[in-house]
């Protein structure tokens, strides 16, 4: 485990791996669980670098509202209290506007991996995302709404051990909103044409959070996108495809390690 302070705000990260660096963004509200399904396959020949957004996990959680600017500085600080001059970028859902935004205003980036992500807030429903920690009936039927009914029928058990992370490292509904006020505000879609790293788009078909047509206008607004479905998906492409999304990001990092 280590920290990064971003002014009087310390973010909680952890790094396993050498070599390029590659930075995982999470969604909204959600505990580091959700970089596993990606994680284990990337650190090793990548130093995969996680951190936990501000008002998550051990990160520290001030007072919201949050703004765009407030978190990237976050991550910024945690490349630079790692020497990382260059990153690829992995991001989830609103971590992938995180990641958009970042590119936006830094050299840093070598490129960038989005996940269910669109150019505006106003296109992801956040409360849908959301579930009371303390509340496990709730978590439960988040976790419902967010997976495929083919994937919950024949994975059970990933259903069941996702909820039991989520009531422990996700979000309170403080840390929740104050993000939430960060993603209302995003909207990038007039400027995607001064964003000219390589980005994938990766997107579940099935995704209810933000439907994978704002992924596919995205990709087509950006001047090095690529978009990519993922057939039969829900929201959390990186855990019902795993094996299809690992394989496109190993595939994507490659292809841009000169970047």
């Amino acid at each position: 485990m280590a920290r990064a302070a971003n002014g009087s705000v310390s973010i909680r990260y952890e790094i396993d791996g050498s070599g390029p660096a590659v930075l995982f963004v999470g969604d909204i509200g959600l505990g580091a669980w959700q970089f596993g399904w990606q994680h284990a396959a990337i650190a090793g020949p990548y130093a995969a670098i996680t951190p936990e957004l501000r008002g998550i996990g051990e990160s520290d959680a001030p007072p919201g509202p949050y703004d765009i600017d407030d978190l990237v500085a976050d991550l910024d600080a945690v490349l630079t209290a790692e020497g990382r001059r260059r990153v690829h970028l992995v991001g989830y859902g609103f971590g992938g506007m995180l990641a958009l935004a970042y590119a936006l205003s830094s050299s840093r980036p070598r490129s960038l991996t989005v996940v269910g992500t669109s150019a505006t807030g106003d296109a992801y429903n956040p409360e849908a995302l959301w579930a009371d920690p303390n509340d496990r009936a709730a978590v439960d039927a988040s976790v419902n709404a967010l997976l495929s009914p083919d994937f919950r029928e024949a994975r059970p058990d990933v259903s069941d051990r996702i909820a039991e992370w989520r009531v422990r490292e996700d979000a309170p509904r403080e840390s929740f909103e104050a993000q939430r006020a960060a993603l209302s505000s995003f909207d990038i879609g007039d400027r995607l044409y001064e964003l000219t790293t390589p980005t994938l788009v990766l997107h579940g078909e099935a995704d209810a959070i933000c439907p994978a047509h704002y992924g596919r206008s995205l990709s087509e607004g950006l001047p090095g996108g690529e978009f990519h479905a993922i057939e039969g998906a829900g929201h959390f492409a990186g855990v019902e495809a795993s094996a299809r999304v690992n394989d496109e990001l190993i595939g994507w990092l490659a292809e841009h390690a000169d970047q």
